[in-house]
């Protein structure tokens, strides 16, 4: 799988059946935001994103199992948001962000 517009629909899918509800497409660049931090882009046969320091992939033609690390990684934000959470928040979407990440 090549196309990031295909690849991203495809684990849009994949995250939506397992109930990761919420995510969306940025551009036409193959890029899928999940919750605020965790945007995830298919780019040279791989779902790629990186939190801080940390970088992810996972091949680009296992889209469930990817699903399956992002959603895990979603659930776990979730329930322990992280501290600089509320600043970026502040930042990316200005003071109505409230809690809502």
């Amino acid at each position: 799988m090549s196309d990031p517009q295909v690849a991203i629909a495809r684990l849009r899918t994949e995250l939506g059946e397992l109930g990761v509800t919420g995510v969306y497409e940025v551009g036409d660049e193959g890029i899928l935001s999940v919750w605020i931090g965790l945007v995830i882009r298919f780019r040279d046969g791989f779902y790629r994103w990186q939190e801080g320091q940390v970088k992810h992939r996972h091949l680009g033609t296992d889209p469930s199992g990817c699903a399956v690390r992002v959603a895990r990684r979603y659930a776990e934000l979730r329930i322990d948001v992280p501290s600089w959470w509320e600043d970026l928040a502040k930042i990316l979407r200005g003071d109505a962000a409230e809690d809502y990440p």
